[in-house]
């Protein structure tokens, strides 16, 4: 049987300077300090900032959808 789940929503703002993926990674990592049952994610923004013409931060907007307690 397959179990019924209600997720709740919270949106988490990631960034680094190695990529999109490792602002990705920051976000989830930091959360799951004090987020439980995280399921899944959806990526909504990715922006960046330039210096010298070269892209020096990546920072990526997650929606993060996790289980609520029984």
């Amino acid at each position: 049987m397959m179990s019924e789940h209600v997720y709740k929503i919270v949106k988490l703002v990631g960034s680094s300077p190695d990529g999109i993926e490792p602002a990705i990674d920051n976000a989830l990592e930091k959360a799951s300090d004090s987020v439980r049952h995280m399921r899944w994610f959806e990526v909504e923004e990715t922006r960046g900032h330039i210096e010298g013409g070269e892209v020096a931060h990546y920072q990526v907007v997650l929606s993060v959808g996790f289980t609520l307690d029984d």
